[in-house]
């Protein structure tokens, strides 16, 4: 995906400017859906602690985190402030978080869902037009950030949501030990986005994911 300043140094103001749109959306609407998913994932599994210091909401200055939002607009992927869970509550701990942790990306797959089928249908109605190109581009670019934001979620180290959903499946022992070093790694990937070093692997895995979420809504627009 390409950065703001790239469409700005290679005189895409038109594709610059949707991508500055489609962030400030993805911050105010997509990143506190994807912590609302979370809490209301944990509400319905017996923990109400999102519920009780009210982030049950999509108020996005509720979820919002600086760095976060900083590193959507470098990047285009960061993360708001996790909905506060108790474990404790649940009936089935591990088997609690893994679910509670997956409903985030879900709900980034399910918005990236809903902004393809708007794409494919602005679409049909031509690009020719600058205002119709910019309104399907917005949907297309709005997509790509939310499947960005999934994929990215669901790498398998702390603090995201991959971290949570690899309780379910390793030992406590070795889970608990992996997240002694959440510090460190978060580090790590700090200077791993930095540099670029994950920057195939995620567009590969995003793209991939991005042709499996479009499959149905282009079937859809391509019958008409």
């Amino acid at each position: 995906m390409l950065s703001i300043l790239s469409y700005l140094r290679t005189g895409n103001y038109i594709e610059a400017i949707i991508a500055i749109l489609s962030r400030c959306f993805v911050v105010f609407c997509c990143l506190p859906i994807h912590e609302l998913a979370h809490g209301l994932m944990a509400d319905k599994l017996g923990d109400h602690t999102a519920r009780n210091q009210g982030r049950l909401t999509f108020n996005p200055f509720s979820h919002l985190n600086p760095l976060g939002t900083i590193m959507i607009f470098l990047f285009g992927i960061g993360y708001a402030n996790p909905v506060p869970i108790n474990p404790n509550n649940f009936k089935n701990p591990k088997k609690g978080m893994a679910l509670t942790a997956l409903a985030g990306p879900v709900s980034n797959l399910l918005m990236a869902f809903v902004s393809l089928f708007f794409y494919y249908g602005v679409s049909k109605i031509g690009l020719s037009n600058t205002v119709v190109y910019a309104i399907a581009y917005f949907f297309y670019f709005s997509a790509s950030v939310n499947v960005t934001l999934a994929v990215f979620n669901l790498i398998p180290i702390p603090p995201l949501d991959g971290s949570r959903i690899l309780l379910a499946v390793l030992p406590d022992d070795k889970y608990f030990k992996y997240m002694q070093y959440e510090r460190y790694i978060m580090i790590a990937l700090m200077i791993a986005l930095f540099t670029g070093v994950l920057d195939t692997p995620i567009s590969f895995l995003s793209n991939f994911m991005m042709r499996i979420v479009g499959i149905i809504p282009k079937l859809i627009f391509n019958l008409f």
